[in-house]
């Protein structure tokens, strides 16, 4: 997030701010229940400041102009806090991976969440593998039950089209990212009347209002962390004009309130989100971790539990360069 930071921070405090921070940090390394997006391991790091604790978790293959923009949320989180939230409790999905229609069934069934996000199109697999997949998620969550369907931009136009012909039948509520560029989304849109979001075309385009002008998607997905924070991630959605769904990046729940703060500040939200993924880490770095009840989360800060952080503590070094390097693009 070159040129600025998180409203709260002013532009010319940052660098100097992750140095302060940076004698708070600890590392985490989380194993997860599934693969998911290529990894079994989640890691992260915490930094603490006077409004509490900021997580900073960009993938590893992330460089240190597109993490600044995690950290830039990490440091929102821990140094100004979030806006005055508008409600208490924001509803939320139960993220599938891309496992087997058994285990697909019971991860949705045990959840008590009534919409699901369901991935698709995961490499080594066919649409037929999606089609099992997503009929297991329908009967675990009966009629009424929403589904969203993640395809993370790897269909063509034309595979994503006859994809969606074949899973609409189940009564998809949309399409999450089904292709990878805007024209590519806004040439599908055209082609399907499963409704599309943007969500890599969100957080990893250098202007991520594009996605409305392009008439590529209906929705727009918002993350906090890729996005440089709650207060950033709120002028974007003003700025789409496009109903939201607030997702996470799979981070701990230190990151995962962050995510809860942007839901319960927007004007309005009109879906579920996908917020409810701290169930598929095999532990929390808290005692009081983020989990669904009724298919709800809380709006509330987390705090980190020293002893559940050295539970899953690894390495600080790599993290600290990695806050270092990533504050150089901050300002």
């Amino acid at each position: 997030m070159t040129g600025s930071v998180t409203g709260g921070v002013t532009r010319g405090r940052a660098r100097e701010l992750a140095a302060e921070l940076l004698p708070t940090l600890r590392a985490f390394a989380i194993p997860l229940r599934n693969k998911f997006r290529g990894i079994t391991v989640r890691e992260g790091a915490l930094l603490r400041g006077p409004a509490g604790w900021g997580e900073f978790s960009p993938f590893a293959e992330y460089g240190p102009a597109e993490s600044a923009r995690w950290l830039a949320s990490a440091i929102e989180s821990a140094v100004a806090g979030w806006p005055e939230p508008v409600r208490d409790r924001v509803g939320v999905n139960v993220t599938v991976p891309a496992v087997d229609p058994v285990r697909a069934h019971e991860i949705v069934a045990r959840s008590g969440c009534r919409t699901a996000k369901v991935k698709v199109a995961e490499p080594g697999q066919g649409v037929a593998d999606d089609v099992e997949r997503v009929a297991a998620v329908r009967d675990a969550l009966g009629p009424a039950g929403q589904i969203r369907v993640d395809a993370n931009g790897a269909w063509s136009v034309e595979a994503a089209a006859r994809a969606l012909g074949r899973l609409a039948g189940f009564g998809l509520e949309y399409a999450e990212q089904p292709c990878a560029t805007l024209d590519e989304l806004a040439r599908l849109r055209r082609m399907t009347d499963v409704p599309l979001a943007a969500d890599e075309s969100i957080r990893k385009a250098s202007d991520p209002l594009a996605v409305r002008a392009a008439g590529a998607a209906d929705i727009v997905v918002l993350k906090v962390a890729p996005l440089g924070g709650v207060r950033r991630a709120l002028a974007v959605a003003a700025g789409c004009g496009l109903p939201v769904v607030v997702s996470s990046a799979v981070e701990s729940s230190v990151g995962l309130a962050a995510g809860v703060a942007l839901a319960a500040a927007l004007p309005e939200l009109r879906y579920d989100c996908g917020l409810a993924t701290a169930t598929m880490l095999t532990g929390d770095v808290t005692g009081q971790p983020l989990l669904p009840v009724a298919g709800t989360l809380p709006a509330r800060r987390v705090a980190a539990d020293f002893e559940r952080v050295a539970t899953w503590e690894c390495d600080p070094e790599p993290w600290r360069r990695r806050v270092l390097a990533a504050a150089q693009f901050l300002d």
